[in-house]
């Protein structure tokens, strides 16, 4: 479902603050997987998140989706196969529009657009059933504006709306770190809910390895641009937090930077 080949970035190229982003990156998901992935700051996660949504391009290498290459697809173009929500909860929804309004352009990016009404009384039956999943009671709340929301029901509904046309790819971009741990929590539950129920090839980035081990079958550990550390589903199942910075000591030959969001 999404692969990368030979994928080097670097940014600021000859000068004084030239940063090697990403280092001959290599991914191969297979429809379904789950994908979470860790490093301390600046290790490239977010870059590489980036480069798969199409709002940076490689300096060389390919990204090819469901066996497409979209490696110099537009980012508006490709938003048609992606869904991402952001670490912000304001980031991934129009807060002065109603939560229908929301829902509706969620619904049309990867249709075609006609003069229709967005928000039809067989769409609005649609978004209150796919809105009770939720069980935060916004299926009653439908005109209310998104603005009012809460920063948990505002990311629950970037997740909905990111989801519920079931793309090829979902991008979880740090996408509890800005809540409180009980909303924190209840996001994680939905997130392995709804990625289950649709089978949502998914990559994850997260600052907790708790939660890295917790979810998904495959994880990956990135440092300096490049992935140091690629488990499968039954390496994963054995893996603790100690045994990651083990394994992290082991590689580089330092242990990773003892910040508490990388401890989770």
């Amino acid at each position: 479902m999404l692969q990368l080949n030979q994928v080097f970035l670097t940014f600021n190229e000859g000068t004084m603050d030239e940063k090697k982003a990403l280092q001959d990156v290599h991914l191969d998901l297979k429809r379904g997987d789950f994908l979470t992935i860790i490093g301390s700051n600046g290790a490239g996660k977010s870059t590489l998140m980036n480069i798969i949504s199409g709002s940076l391009v490689p300096d060389t290498g390919n990204v090819l989706i469901d066996g497409s290459p979209v490696t110099h697809l537009q980012e508006y173009k490709r938003a048609q196969l992606i869904g991402r929500v952001f670490q912000d909860p304001m980031a991934g929804t129009a807060p002065s529009m109603t939560i229908e309004e929301n829902l509706a352009m969620a619904w049309s990016r990867n249709k075609k657009r006609g003069l229709k009404p967005g928000v039809s009384k067989k769409r609005k039956e649609l978004f209150k059933e796919h809105l009770e999943s939720l069980n935060l009671g916004l299926e009653d709340r439908l005109t209310a504006k998104v603005g009012l929301l809460s920063g948990g029901e505002r990311q629950a509904l970037s997740l909905l709306m990111a989801t519920f046309t079931e793309p090829k790819i979902l991008l979880l971009d740090e996408h509890t770190a800005a809540l409180d741990p009980s909303r924190a929590e209840l996001i994680t539950s939905l997130t392995a809910e709804i990625v289950d129920k649709f089978q949502l090839t998914t990559l994850m980035v997260t600052h907790n390895m708790q939660q890295a081990l917790d979810l998904g079958n495959r994880l990956i550990m990135m440092d300096k641009g490049q992935i140091i550390f690629d488990v499968d589903e039954t390496e994963k199942q054995n893996l603790t937090i100690e045994k990651l910075l083990n394994e992290f000591q082991r590689i580089r030959g330092e242990k990773m930077a003892s910040d508490k969001a990388v401890l989770g």
